[in-house]
């Protein structure tokens, strides 16, 4: 779909389809007003007799209202209007787009942006109105033999406006809703794919692209680089894999070389048995979505590539497969990780901490400013937050309003859960400097305390997206999140670099 943005008035729109709002109380919009005032109070007599409500996500369709250019005319439901916030804005966006696909109206003109959303401004309303357009059309049929032929006829959605709009504002904040759709889809695409295609060096070739693409810097480091480099914990992960492991680093320099940058560190397991201490049977096929940091980090590479961020972003992968095998590793073994602490591995399921803690150290030699990492980590976050928020645990309080902040802009929203020393206690073990886990209790927060032995260098950040990476079910499939939180978070400090 091709966007635009438009100063005008909606009662003299010549399009397919003009998009206004209701509210509960038949209470019509500034939009819907105007239309309704040139049609001889057509629109107010049709909600006057019920047939709209104003509830929200309900849509109704209109076709040759008087006295009006365009051919048709949609109401969306927008809810009680003093409850009208964020939330309910993009489910009325996601409404428009179910109405709309299901007409043979080839463009539209949306005037839901005048809407008042709390603490959000016009930007922020255009910026996510083509997210949410953009998620309406994603798919992931393509190794089905047969594709979704449906023909969606809608082409072009304009943006619309009757009060007089900064129109550079409004543009910059369509091509920044644009770059982060397009970071989602990518996110998506790599967390849909099969564990049979999306392999570690099938990640690689991905980084490859999106470098050759992009003019951005990469480095492939092989298995027996990282021998040399003594990641020995992120190497026992793959021992019991025939597909060789890689680490993946991409940097992106919006910025003069001499600025620190932010590192992002993404968990690449392309599937995880569990190993040794192997999963259930069911739904293991959902353990292709264990790369979801790793996609997540691409797709936000993507995403600030895209705008051309004026920031300084290091993306680095550990990329493996976790499975069994004779030679894999076994509960109870000792590695050697390239911090030189050493780990005793209970349980072979908790793979990704291991090969995150190498990454985690490989990540100093950036003398970065802020290092993430994005993980689909523990099966105790799900519990915890279900699948709305994903988890956040930080050695900077500063780092995680930060984080939060985005969270909230973006409609993509993260959690903090605590990272007292308390917890350090249930990683001891007998025979080595630490284990890999630390009981039941407390699993998201234990994994994360295992984290941060690895980062005392740096200001850090972890982001368990176990809950919020995918869906399963009858919609089950990559979300493409926490790309949105993340190109936020870069958005806001990049403009804080320029002030």
């Amino acid at each position: 779909m091709k966007f635009s943005i438009k100063n005008g008035k909606p009662e003299m729109q010549k399009s397919a389809c003009v998009v206004v709002g209701v509210f509960e109380s038949r209470q019509l919009t500034e939009a819907a007003r105007a239309i309704d005032k040139i049609t001889g109070d057509y629109i107010s007599s049709i909600v006057n007799h019920g047939d709209m409500e104003g509830k929200e996500g309900s849509t109704l369709l209109l076709h040759r209202v008087p006295n009006t250019l365009c051919e048709r005319v949609l109401l969306v439901g927008l809810g009680k209007r003093d409850e009208f916030c964020d939330k309910k804005y993009r489910d009325a966006i996601r409404a428009t787009f179910e109405a709309l696909h299901k007409t043979a109206a080839s463009d539209a003109v949306l005037f839901l942006t005048e809407n008042p959303v709390e603490n959000r401004d016009v930007a922020w309303k255009i910026s996510q109105a083509v997210i949410v357009s953009m998620e309406s059309i994603y798919r992931s049929d393509q190794l089905k033999s047969t594709q979704d032929k449906t023909k969606r006829c809608l082409q072009k959605i304009v943006l619309g406006q009757e009060n007089q709009l900064n129109l550079v504002t409004a543009e910059k904040a369509l091509q920044q809703g644009l770059a982060i759709a397009h970071g989602i889809n990518l996110t998506k695409d790599l967390g849909n794919l099969p564990p049979n295609i999306c392999t570690p060096t099938y990640l690689a070739k991905q980084a490859l692209s999106l470098a050759k693409t992009h003019k951005l810097k990469t480095k492939i480091l092989e298995e027996k680089d990282m021998g040399k480099l003594g990641m020995g914990s992120l190497l026992s992960v793959a021992r019991g894999s025939r597909q060789p492991a890689k680490l993946i680093i991409l940097e992106y320099w919006g910025r003069s070389k001499k600025e620190k940058p932010i590192v992002l560190v993404g968990k690449g397991v392309t599937f995880d048995t569990g190993g040794i201490s192997l999963k259930p049977a069911t739904e293991m096929d959902e353990m292709k979505y264990d790369m979801c940091g790793a996609a997540s980090v691409l797709g936000t590479l993507t995403a600030i590539a895209h705008m051309k961020l004026p920031i300084n972003v290091i993306g680095i992968i550990p990329a493996t497969e976790n499975m069994p095998d004779g030679n894999a590793t076994k509960p109870g073994d000792i590695v050697t990780s390239m911090s030189g602490q050493t780990i005793e591995i209970l349980n072979t399921d908790a793979e990704g901490r291991l090969i995150l803690c190498d990454a985690l150290t490989y990540a100093e030699r950036y003398e970065p400013e802020i290092v993430i990492d994005i993980a689909t980590l523990t099966g105790a976050c799900v519990i915890a937050l279900g699948h709305i928020a994903s988890g956040l645990l930080s050695n900077d309080e500063n780092l995680v309003k930060e984080l939060l902040y985005a969270s909230e802009l973006s409609a993509d929203r993260a959690w903090p859960l605590p990272l007292w020393n308390d917890y350090q206690e249930q990683l001891k073990s007998n025979f080595a400097d630490m284990a890999n886990i630390g009981g039941r209790a407390a699993g998201t927060i234990t994994a994360a305390c295992f984290l941060s032995r690895f980062t005392k260098k740096y200001r850090w950040a972890h982001l368990d997206i176990a809950g919020t990476a995918w869906k399963s079910g009858k919609e089950k499939g990559a979300t493409g999140r926490p790309v949105p939180l993340l190109t936020q978070f870069l958005i806001e400090r990049a403009a804080k670099k320029r002030s």
